[in-house]
């Protein structure tokens, strides 16, 4: 029997590689939307965290989500975001 290969992602707040399904997704879609992704499916340019408090934390200060979403996002869409990652996180535990 084949051993299947588990894709690895790195978080953008601890830059850890961690298994993919370990990690939520942001995605800046097409229509210019900063969105989260618990599916890990949605079209557009994606970044992924760990869903702790911490690693948000460290993506805030480090403004990693900008660097690797190629682009300036407005802060209102990031902190919008980070409450519902922060909402995923409790609902989780």
């Amino acid at each position: 029997m084949k051993v299947r290969k588990v894709p690895m992602r790195r978080c953008v707040g601890c830059m850890e590689s961690k298994p993919k399904k370990e990690l939520v997704r942001i995605v800046y879609d097409p229509l210019g939307n900063l969105v989260l992704d618990p599916t890990g499916k949605a079209n557009g340019r994606g970044v992924y965290l760990c869903p702790n408090s911490e690693c948000i934390e460290k993506a805030k200060k480090k403004r990693t989500i900008n660097r690797g979403l190629k682009r300036d996002i407005d802060q209102q869409q990031l902190e919008k975001v980070f409450e519902e990652l922060s909402a995923y996180e409790r609902k989780d535990s």
